[in-house]
């Protein structure tokens, strides 16, 4: 049957990987997210600095472009265009779209079907081209006048630019007050990025996979930051599609309580800003006599879960 398919993990890790390198050489800091065709997340990453907010803006951004299967300022327009009960009943029937913003793009297959949307955001990627010490040679895409978050979405994608945002020119007049009469180095091959806590954040998230795939189970794992933040989100291919929500919401207590997500008091959580889960699957992670990130597990057993959690901790 033609199910509905998402775009495969190592697929959408492979994706984020391009664009990070990339934006780290134009000197972009940000989030990526990459969600399935069904809607479900299958992998989000933010860079080193890469401010707090922005996965959650690239994930609502990614969803939109997945399941309206356009790229999203073409749906940013479109609400824009509806009254505004209307507007507000579709996010209220489509709670992942909470952030309507331009810059998603959808992915497709060999076939051609959408099986995924690709989104940024965060603290220096946007629809902008003032980045303080930018050399403006980095947002030139092949002679266009180009802003920082379009230019790294589409040549990750391999698509050619074509800005996303409005008025490219407009925004280099303003801060460059000419424009570009040169190819550029915008979509140049870039070099690897130099990403420690990514990187550390990722070994976490495989070393949890691994011990997975040994339990012959399928989670999703959150890695995120002392603020509740998420530095690392995947979902291996096949797992439960509330995984990635619990991982994170276990992850989070895990983090900001510093201690395990099944020993926090319930009626605690209720004055925080993001979600808090208190049941077994999170745990606090240290470095030194401090705590520096939650790691959240979730799939069908949430014992299981909490045993794999152990596992990776006690084997850093």
């Amino acid at each position: 049957m033609g199910h509905t398919t998402d775009i495969p993990l190592a697929e959408a890790r492979r994706l984020i990987a391009r664009a990070i390198d990339k934006a780290a050489h134009i000197g972009a800091r940000g989030a990526f997210a990459v969600v399935g065709g069904t809607g479900v997340l299958v992998s989000a990453s933010r860079m080193d600095h890469g401010g707090a907010g922005g996965m959650a803006r690239a994930r609502s951004k990614a969803w939109i472009s997945a399941t309206q299967q356009i790229p999203s300022t073409e749906h940013h327009q479109r609400m824009t265009t509806l009254p505004a009960p209307i507007a507000a009943g579709f996010v209220a029937c489509s709670p992942e779209a909470i952030f309507p913003g331009a810059g998603g793009m959808p992915i497709r297959n060999d076939d051609g079907v959408v099986v995924g949307g690709f989104s940024a955001s965060g603290a220096t990627i946007g629809p902008f081209v003032d980045i303080p010490g930018i050399d403006r040679r980095m947002l030139i895409a092949e002679g266009k006048p180009a802003n920082s978050e379009d230019l790294i979405v589409l040549w990750t994608l391999g698509l050619p630019y074509e800005g996303q945002h409005g008025d490219d020119k407009k925004r280099w007049l303003d801060v460059f007050e000419e424009l570009p009469d040169e190819p550029g180095l915008g979509y140049a091959d870039p070099p690897p990025a130099n990403q420690p806590e990514h990187e550390w954040a990722i070994g976490l998230a495989d070393a949890a996979i691994a011990e997975a795939v040994a339990r012959e189970t399928r989670i999703a794992v959150a890695v995120l930051d002392s603020r509740g933040d998420p530095i690392q989100q995947d979902t291996m291919d096949g797992a439960p599609s509330a995984a990635p929500f619990i991982a994170e919401a276990v992850a989070a207590g895990a983090a900001t309580f510093q201690r395990p997500s099944a020993e926090i008091d319930s009626a605690l959580t209720s004055v925080l800003p993001y979600r808090v889960l208190t049941v077994a699957g999170g745990l606090p992670v240290r470095e030194g006599d401090r705590v520096v990130a939650g790691l959240g597990i979730a799939g069908p057993d949430d014992a299981v879960c909490a045993q794999i959690a152990t596992a990776v901790l006690a084997g850093r």
